[in-house]
């Protein structure tokens, strides 16, 4: 089998993108990495961090490189400064990201992987951005993504994302979950290779409504939607109690969890994994993982990065680039 062509955007220039990026040579992964980035700013961080990697020069349909790097050069339009945000850099953290895009759409990357970005300097620059998970699925002309995080033993996906709390209940509508349950189900199928997902609904409310008392879209929502589910073959649990949900015995007998709002359910996973959790986004005609952490501004060039979140998404993303061959 042909090693799988992945592509590395490698974020925000001024935080730990560039720094994780280039020890991917330490992973140990069957995959081959394209680095998308500043080929200069990318050489300089390297010299910075004491790493004396080659960096080629990637060219499609090439052979890889046997020792080192390939860059797939796109400039930068300010100098970068490790920790230092640049507003005129935002069009290039977009640009890294259209190459990526347009290649896995093109077949000539098996998948895409993700630094981290900084929303506020990309906004800053004028561009309306909401995160990478929006951004792909406008891209990609995707009416509606799921974003899933794994990592402690668990895979948590979301029903809404990032929402002001107040704004939650509105958005769980019978037509939107149902969309998001579709999705999650269809993809744990294709590109987890799980054959007959098995999944855990949290409640909206506390104790899931406490029968109508401290909430009613349990009763008016949640419930009929999962039956109707269930009658259709899709193997759902729930709605529970988030609060007792995230126990082992529960969780040893799922293949994911699907939370109502983001901070739900992404403490307890991220208390689990912090440092090594994956971004995942459902839905999508591409795959996609990312880092399940920000830009660090402060550990920017000093070598002091973990990278074992980037090495768990390249990692991932090599096992659903095979999957999705086979």
């Amino acid at each position: 089998m042909d090693v799988p062509v992945l592509a590395v955007t490698t974020g925000e220039p001024a935080g730990v993108g560039p720094d994780l990026a280039l020890r991917l040579t330490e992973a140990g992964i069957g995959s081959r990495y394209v680095l998308i980035g500043d080929k200069a700013m990318l050489a300089a961080r390297a010299r910075q961090l004491g790493l004396p990697l080659p960096l080629h020069d990637y060219a499609p349909g090439a052979p890889a490189p046997t020792q080192g790097l390939e860059i797939c050069h796109v400039p930068l339009a300010a100098p970068a400064v490790p920790g230092r945000l640049d507003p005129a850099n935002a069009g290039y953290v977009l640009a890294t990201l259209d190459r990526a895009i347009d290649g896995c759409l093109a077949g000539e990357f098996a998948a895409m992987v993700t630094a981290p970005v900084h929303k506020g300097v990309i906004n800053d620059g004028g561009v309306a951005f909401s995160g990478h998970t929006e951004y792909l699925a406008e891209r990609t002309r995707t009416p509606k993504v799921v974003m899933m995080l794994a990592g402690g033993g668990m895979r948590v996906a979301l029903a809404t994302t990032h929402l002001p709390l107040r704004d939650v209940p509105d958005a769980i509508t019978t037509d939107s979950l149902g969309q998001v349950i579709r999705i999650l189900h269809a993809d744990l199928r294709v590109k987890f290779g799980i054959a007959a997902p098995r999944v855990l609904v949290a409640g909206l409310n506390p104790h899931a409504g406490e029968s109508g008392h401290l909430g009613r879209e349990e009763i008016e929502i949640i419930e009929p939607l999962l039956a109707r589910l269930r009658g259709e073959g899709l193997d759902l649990i729930g709605p529970l109690p988030a609060d007792t949900l995230f126990n082992p015995d529960k969780l040893r007998h799922c293949d994911a969890v699907l939370a109502m709002y983001h901070d739900q359910g992404l403490p307890v996973l991220k208390h689990a994994s912090f440092g090594a959790g994956i971004n995942i986004t459902l839905g999508l005609p591409i795959i996609r993982t990312s880092v399940d952490h920000g830009t660090a501004l402060d550990l920017a060039g000093s070598g002091r990065a973990h990278p074992g979140s980037l090495f768990e998404a390249v990692q991932l993303a090599t096992q659903l680039a095979v999957n999705a061959a086979s």
